[in-house]
């Protein structure tokens, strides 16, 4: 397996996190995002979306992280990453993607970038629009882990909600986000990152971190 990878990238540590999980050994490829190295052509030749992660496994290349860990989770079914029954493996994708889909789009690099370079916003009401959609969108994933608690985001070992959550938490830590309105997170949060799939994947631990 190859993973091309930033290691500031949440969506990358969230696969990151589904192959330690799973014990699986990768290559990592670096892929410098701040410096625009996506958009250069040797990427560009890998990556159609010149977004990561991108996973090459099995003469297969992967892309968006849910789909990849998925992925993983049908071609390595141990330790499953989704439940068992229907209405489970719905609530889990469905605290994945309150992450995924509402919070981390609207605050991803392109987006900052946009916001600075092309509407002219300056950094400390860039920051404040970034804490806005995080703390917001946090209290929807607060609310549902307060309504069914648990020990990680659903059930008793990790899920693939996890590995959405804990990325998202370090890049709230890292731009100030309020984080104490949200205990139940905070509590799966600090619970996950006891485990070595998590706490060996942090971004400083990572090849290219700077």
């Amino acid at each position: 397996m190859e993973l091309y990878n930033y290691f500031r990238s949440s969506a990358s540590y969230r696969v990151r996190i589904a192959l330690a999980l799973k014990g699986l050994d990768y290559d990592y490829e670096p892929v410098h995002l701040a410096q625009g190295a996506q958009l250069g052509e040797s990427y560009a030749a890998v990556s159609a979306a010149r977004l990561v992660p991108l996973l090459r496994d099995d003469g297969h290349t992967l892309t968006q992280s849910l789909a990849i860990i998925e992925y993983l989770d049908e071609t390595h079914p141990q330790p499953p990453l989704l439940p068992a029954t229907p209405a489970e493996r719905a609530r889990v994708r469905a605290l994945a993607l309150d992450i995924a889909c509402e919070i981390h789009p609207l605050n991803n690099l392109r987006v900052l970038r946009y916001l600075k370079r092309e509407m002219k916003i300056v950094d400390e009401d860039k920051d404040r629009w970034y804490r806005h959609w995080v703390e917001t969108g946090l209290e929807v994933v607060e609310r549902h882990l307060a309504a069914a608690p648990t020990t990680y985001c659903h059930g008793e070992s990790p899920t693939l909600a996890d590995c959405v959550l804990v990325p998202q938490i370090f890049n709230a830590q890292r731009f100030a986000c309020r984080v104490d309105h949200v205990p139940n997170v905070m509590r799966v949060f600090e619970t996950c990152m006891r485990l070595p799939a998590f706490e060996r994947t942090r971004p400083e631990h990572c090849p290219d971190f700077e």
